[in-house]
Formats: C-alpha cells, structure tokens, sequence
C-alpha cells in the first residue's frame, strides 16, 4: 500500500499524489560579492531541474507554486458559478424594476384609484331618470335598471354557479390574472388566426366595466390587471363575485342579476330557475347582441352550452341538465319597450340629461316640454302619411319637429318606427335642404340693400363652369325678388347669393345657427348644398318668426332629485339678436306668399303662416318648414340610403303632413297674425318705369301657372358639379316647382 492512500483528504476520484523523494544537502559555494555562481542566470536564479516521471494532472509539476490541490480548485469552481449566478439575478431584478417603472410611467400613471368599499356598487352608476310631460304627467322611465343588491347566501346556489361556469369556473383557484386561462386563449386565438376566446378573470371584468373603456388595446389590459389586483387586496372573493353580480350589464339597459331578472322575467333574483339562470349568465359576453329582446335564439344557445358547463364541472346533475335545457324560459312584459311615439324624444332628452348633471348622481325626476296631445297626433299624421303617400311614392322614412315660441320642443318624430331604427332622423341625420335654404340668402341680400320689390331677371347664368338652371328648365324673365322666392327660382337665388358675396352668407349662416355650412361657402350654399340636420333647420326658421332673434332649442324645463333637490330649471330668457327686426319683416312677408301663392299652397290652412319648401336633386330630399306666430314646424321626407323618391317635392308630402300637424296644434285657439310686422323701406333709387310692366306680367305668369292643371314633371337636366372646397362630392340641388 502506497503512502497516497492513506491520505485522509483523498477522494475516490482525485488522482494518488507521487511520493517526494528527500532530497540530500548540497554544498553552497561561496563566491564574491557581484559574481555569478555556476548556473545563475543574471538576476542570481538557477534553472529548475527537470521533473522525474509524468507531471500530475492540472499542473507543470509537483514543485509548480501555481498548482492548486484539488479541493480549493473545487471550492473556486464553485465560487464562480455563485458569482455568475449572482449577476444574473442582479440583471434580472434590474430589469423586473426597470420594466416595472416603465409600466408605471407609460401605462399605469392615469390608473383611476379605487373608491372606499362602500362605494363600490354605487361608483359610475347611471342615474335612473323618470320623464314627465309640461302638464306634469309620467311619460316614461329612462335609464339603467338595476333592481336590489343581492347577496350571496340570498341566492340559489345554482345561480352564482352559473356566472361561475359562463365566465370563470376557475375563480377560487387562481388570483387577480389567470395566467393558465390566458395561455388557453392565447392558444385557441392563435390557431383560429383571430380573437375567438378570453382569459379574462372576473376581477378584470369588474375593473373594466368599473373603472375603463372597453378598448382592446394593450394599455387597457395593463390597467385591467392592476385594478384586479387592487380589488382583491381590498375585498374576499366571496366579496368580488357579489359586486360582479350585481354590477354587470344584462343588455336592454339592465344592470345586476336582480335587475335583469326583474326586466326580463319578472321576478326577483332569488326566486330564478336553474333555466333562467343559465339564460341571464349566458349574456355578459355580448349583453347587446344576446340581449334576451334581441336574439333570444342566440341567448338560450349559449344558456345550454353554460349548463353542459356545470354539470362537467359537478356542480348540477345531468337530470338536472337535460330538464333545464329542456325549458324556455318565458319574457315578461316588462321586457319589451312601452315608449310609442316617445322613443325618439327620449333618446334625445336622455343625452340632455347627462349634459347637466355630475358624475355618480342619484337617480332623477325630469320635466320636459312635450305637448302629450300634439306628439301622439303628429307621430300618428306622419306614420298615416307615410303609410299611404309614402309608400307609393317610394318614401321609406319621414321626420317632424314642432318648436313653441319660447324655443321648447313641443313634439318630435324621429322616424316611422322607433322600434325598427332607433337613429334620430330629426337630431342625428344631415342632409341636403336644397331650396328650404334660400331664404337665409335671400335675408343675406336684404342685408346687402336688396328690396323685395326689386327686379332681378330670371335667366341664363354662368359662374365658371358651372350654369345653375330652373327645374323642369325655362325661364320667366324679369320677377321681384318676392316673387323669385315664392316661386323659387333657382337662377335668382344664386345671383341674390353672388351680391352678397361668401363671406356674407357663412356670417348670416353663423347667426341663424348653422353650424356646418364654412365661413366662405361657395355659391352652391344658395341652392342648399351644406348638409344640415332638421332640427337645426326648424330652429333657424324660427329667428324669422322671433322678429330676428334666435332661441336654443330645449327639451328640458326642469330636473329634480328623487329627494327634491333642485338640479336644473330652464329660466326664460329673450332671444339673441339675429337679424334686423326689418328684415325679419320683409322674409316673413315674403314667405307668407309661398303658402298664398308659391310653391307650399297644400300647406296653407286657415292661420297666417310663413315658410318654405326644398327639394334635394334627384328627389332625395323633400322638406318644408314653416310658422305661425304659435308654433315652428320643420318636416322631412326620404330614405334612409339616399335613394331618389317618385318626384316627391317639398310642397307635396312634407306639406301634406305639415298641415295636418300645425291644425292639430292650433286647434281651439284664437287666429292671430303676426303683430310685430313693419312696412318695407321705400326704395333709395327712383323706380324704373319699366318695372311695373314687369311686374305685372309676372303676375300674369304666376296666376296662369297656378290655374293651369301642371303637365307632368320631366327629370332635371343634368347640372355641372361646381367647385366646392366643402363638399364637391355631392350633387347640386335644384329647384323651381310652379306648384
């Protein structure tokens, strides 16, 4: 046995150290100080001698200083490993805080704080609103409907289980953010090349329906998962999934399991069926789309595939499955809309609301300006007309506004069937006016010097490339200006609207309320080119029955808490200037001859009235608006995807329901004129001799054209696009009906 082995720090694997010879003294020479000894090198070094048999592995030899026993090269092995692990780390947690802060200042800085407990299933609720009449009698109720705040020991145990299972099986197990469940979705969105599947826990929902928007982009996410976060620091999960309940949205304006079961069935939420609560869990994926009055189909659907889900996951029997899909749950009456006429108003009065009010306001009590008798009559005169004219003449949708003197909307339409469109054809929509526009031109030139009285003449005209010409073509010579506008000649209006200049017609358009037609129109704004919507129309129509002064339409008088806080109360206010009160004079003098003796005669009825008819080119659009010193009523006529009518005019259907209308609103009342009328200015010029020649033979033409039966309407000559920086797409209106 060698010595190596009995070394007690040898391990099985190190190599035997050789065994070190002793090594005999040698005699040192001696020599003089500076001189070199045999075999020294300069520096007073001797070369090493040469080793004995192989050296050991890991170094030059047994004599090497440098060579390191086997343990210490073990142990600084190891040190370097630690080292480098060591710097790893540190990398990594410089980037996990570096990343962090990222987050925080790219992503996380505009994060809303959460509210105190308490006020969590009251934060950014709707207000319920309930709307009365100006006579002060219920309309209707308006807002979201939320029922009671349930508890969870309140509930079948089927129904939290089927939230459970429609949105989140997995709630209990995991935290915040479900990283397994987003892995999934990941997955399955990857294979399906699109968005098919969420990963999305009931605490990122409840974030985001809370506290976000609901865009899908990448920083709403990162806000979605810090609010999770938050939330479920702050409550149990017990506590989470009883505010889910009782805050998510059911569709039909319905919010919370007890205000859905409520709406839809008519029952509270702790007296729900197996059936029904699958149905109600199926809907938060697309409360819209599944709303149970929209696509009941689509909803018991899903409902089935949520119960399959809990009998997999143990939480029902499949008897109880199999009879529960087996059901249909029946609607309650409450479920369907009981709003008639009304819808359209709502809508609008519902968007003023908002307008006035804060945020996390208490629910509310509003009184609006509606006349309950005059809109149920007029929604049903244009739903009549329309049913009959309408259809005949290829009108597929209509809409009414009728205005008080002090600017409240009294009624408004907006559409034939609510129900079937819920687009606001009377606010939302903008269309061409075509020649309901001309008399701002014609108050433009008034303002310019121009008379009534005087005489432009009715003929060719060119203004570059484009020749704006009559309807049905021809020409009449020379007219008054009066007479131009009643009878509405095309030619006239464009050479009032050249004398008074652009600038001039975006001003006056700027005062009547116009909020779409530019600062400088380009003279196609004569034959109504600018696309504007009715109610903006009806209101600047009414400057001219306010002697000049226009009013902001409202809809809203008054709105109180449900505790009797005062909130808002429309004070009466006078009209802002507009328009000299003798201009406004000479325009209503001159739209009283359009209903007399002009192109809106099936408008006239036994009051006093002023207004104008406007037809679209191609017959897309039909209007007339008129007044009386009463009321402001604007009509219009068309299809919602701009397809041309059967030459339906402004002074045909619009006029029909136009005066159908305004009898109804001035039924018992005493007729009176407009008392606030001026006299014209005399002229600044002597007249020419020749004007009462003709003057007089236009009157000739105009009485004759109005006895003589109408021969039948050709189609408009074809008129050359004007160069419009505004809208140069559209086609240019025309119009001269002689009737």
């Amino acid at each position: 046995m060698n010595d190596w082995t009995l070394d007690p720090y040898r391990f099985p694997d190190d190599e035997p150290e050789r065994p070190r010879q002793p090594r005999a003294p040698q005699p040192r020479d001696v020599a003089p100080a500076g001189a070199l000894r045999e075999g020294e090198d300069g520096f007073g070094r001797r070369p090493r001698p040469p080793l004995q048999g192989p050296p050991p592995p890991g170094g030059d030899g047994p004599d090497d200083p440098f060579v390191l026993p086997p343990r210490e090269r073990r142990r600084r092995r190891w040190g370097w490993l630690w080292k480098t692990l060591a710097v790893l780390v540190l990398i990594l947690a410089l980037v996990v805080v570096g990343g962090g802060l990222y987050l925080q200042k790219r992503f996380l800085q505009d994060v809303p704080e959460l509210p105190p407990q308490a006020q969590l299933y009251a934060f950014n609720r709707a207000p319920g609103i309930k709307f009365f009449d100006r006579n002060g009698d219920l309309i209707a109720s308006r807002g979201p409907r939320y029922g009671d705040r349930v508890r969870l020991n309140a509930l079948p145990d089927y129904v939290p289980l089927a939230f459970l299972a429609a949105e989140d099986h997995r709630f209990y197990q995991h935290g915040p953010i479900d990283l397994q469940a987003i892995a999934r979705a990941s997955y399955v969105n990857w294979k399906a090349g699109g968005v098919v599947q969420g990963g999305s826990t009931l605490s990122q929902q409840i974030a985001k329906s809370l506290f976000l928007t609901p865009d899908q982009t990448f920083r709403r996410k990162i806000q979605e998962a810090a609010l999770a976060w938050r939330l479920e620091r702050m409550l149990t999960k017990d506590e989470v999934l009883e505010l889910y309940l009782n805050r998510i949205y059911f569709g039909a304006n319905t919010f919370g399991v007890d205000g859905a079961a409520r709406t839809y069935f008519g029952k509270p939420a702790s007296q729900l069926t197996l059936a029904e609560s699958a149905l109600l869990a199926a809907l938060p994926k697309a409360p819209s789309r599944l709303a149970l009055t929209n696509d009941m189909q689509a909803a018991l659907q899903r409902s089935r595939w949520v119960l399959q889900r809990m009998h997999d996951t143990g939480w029902i029997s499949r008897a109880e499955m199999e009879a529960a899909q087996a059901e249909t749950p029946q609607l309650a009456t409450t479920a369907t809309s009981q709003e008639g006429s009304y819808g359209y108003l709502l809508d609008h009065a519902t968007n003023e609301v908002l307008s006035q009010i804060g945020p996390n306001s208490p629910d509310l009590l509003v009184r609006l300006s509606i006349d309950p008798a005059l809109q149920t009559q007029a929604a049903t005169i244009l739903n009549q007309v329309m049913a009959t004219d309408g259809a005949q003449a290829g009108a597929g949708q209509a809409a009414l506004v009728t205005l008080g003197p002090d600017g409240s909307i009294r009624a408004m339409v907006g559409g034939v069937d609510y129900g079937a469109s819920v687009f606001n054809r009377a606010t939302q929509a903008q269309r061409q006016p075509g020649s309901t526009f001309k008399p701002f031109i014609y108050a433009a030139a008034l303002e310019k010097g121009v008379l009534p009285s005087d005489v432009r003449v009715d003929g060719p005209v060119r203004f570059g490339d484009w020749r704006p010409g009559n309807y049905g073509g021809g020409y009449r010579g020379p007219v008054t200006v009066e007479t131009a506008l009643a009878r509405s000649i095309n030619t006239v209006a464009v050479k009032l609207g050249a004398e008074a200049g652009g600038p001039a017609l975006g001003d006056i358009s700027r005062r009547f309320g116009f909020t779409t037609i530019p600062a400088n129109p380009s003279l196609a704004v004569t034959l109504g080119s600018y696309e504007v919507s009715l109610m903006e129309l009806t209101s600047a129509f009414q400057v001219f029955q306010q002697a000049g002064g226009r009013l902001t339409p409202s809809i809203i008088e008054e709105i109180r808490t449900v505790d009797g806080d005062s909130v808002f109360l429309r004070a009466p206010s006078g009209p802002t200037p507009a328009i000299d009160l003798t201009y406004a004079s000479m325009m209503v003098k001159m739209m009283k001859r359009v209903l007399t003796a002009g192109t809106g005669t099936r408008a006239a009825f036994d009051w006093p009235a002023a207004g104008k008819t406007g037809t679209s080119q191609n017959w897309r659009d039909a209007w007339f608006v008129g007044f009386t010193d009463e009321y402001v009523t604007g009509v219009w006529v068309g299809n919602d995807d701009d397809s041309p009518m059967n030459r339906v005019t402004g002074g045909d259907i619009p006029s029909q329901i136009w005066r159908r209308v305004m009898i109804e609103a001035h039924a018992g009342m005493e007729v009176r004129d407009f008392d606030w009328l001026v006299d014209d200015p005399e002229p600044m010029f002597e007249d020419d001799y020749r004007n009462d020649y003709y003057q007089g033979l236009a009157s000739e033409f105009a009485r004759a054209a109005a006895e003589a039966e109408p021969p039948p309407l050709p189609p408009p000559p074809a008129v050359p696009q004007p160069r419009d920086e505004y809208d140069a797409s559209r086609p240019l209106p025309e119009e001269n009906i002689p009737f």
